[in-house]
């Protein structure tokens, strides 16, 4: 089987496998990682920080070892089950390139659709540093929790038991044969789980008041994320993303 490693006809439009597309957002992951637990903010769907702190007795040492440990074993295993997908630094350029692009044009459309309206994570006036990590945070596991976990298994479980198909975790059909019930099925999926994503805002410690605007914005940015995930992957999702709230946060 040819592998995007040898093939000659490789374009910047194909998709990357799997572990790539994974490996993509491993910087992103990282500085968040790193530098949250210098904050005593961290973003609501963050499942990591909290076990890690606990599992290092609040030591702020052994926390950032067993960080860089997991980014150790996460290259370990990447080297290994990731074997036939090709890795190219330039990827890591080209994603961040498509995130910035990404990014813009979500903003053009849920401005269009809304009109101009704040619509990044509450941190107060905590400073540029908070905002550039906090957005780190919010593109990782934001679209992990919600474009992986909620949309992809959520669309898999629901086409599989209403249109008796069987689709991957971007909501590609993995049979030659297509239904409407199927298309169906997936986009309702799609602006269920972004209504959620923008409800998600105005709940918790750190949430907005809730307005309509805010609610319609986030809302099609959630459109706009699962058709960037669904289409281009989980990096670009991420990517984009992060880069849209360090827009918002930091250079805003």
């Amino acid at each position: 089987m040819a592998t995007a490693a040898t093939s000659p006809n490789e374009r910047l439009t194909d998709r990357a496998g799997a572990w790539v597309d994974l490996g993509l957002t491993l910087p992103i992951f990282l500085v968040y990682q790193v530098a949250v637990v210098f904050l005593g903010v961290q973003n609501a769907t963050d499942m990591v920080t909290g076990a890690l702190l606990r599992l290092s007795d609040g030591s702020r040492t052994t926390y950032l070892l067993a960080t860089m440990a997991i980014g150790v074993i996460f290259v370990g295993a990447f080297a290994v089950l990731g074997r036939g997908q090709a890795f190219r630094p330039h990827k890591f350029v080209q994603i961040a390139i498509e995130g910035v692009v990404y990014a813009v044009l979500m903003r053009i459309v849920a401005g269009y659709v809304v009109g101009s309206v704040f619509a990044g994570p509450n941190i107060k006036d905590e400073g540029r540093f908070v905002g550039f990590v906090m957005s780190m945070g919010a593109g990782f596991y934001e679209e992990l929790t919600f474009r992986v976990i909620l949309y992809g298994l959520g669309a898999k479980l629901l086409v599989w038991l209403v249109a008796h198909q069987k689709v991957d975790l971007t909501g590609a059909v993995q049979t030659s044969r297509f239904s409407f019930r199927t298309l169906g099925v997936m986009l309702g999926w799609g602006v269920a789980c972004a209504t959620l994503f923008s409800a998600v805002h105005y709940i918790g410690p750190m949430s907005d008041s809730f307005q309509m605007p805010s609610f319609v914005f986030r809302l099609v940015l959630g459109l706009v994320l699962t058709l960037i995930f669904a289409t281009r992957g989980f990096a670009a999702a991420v990517w984009t993303h992060a880069l849209y709230d360090v827009w918002v946060l930091v250079f805003r």
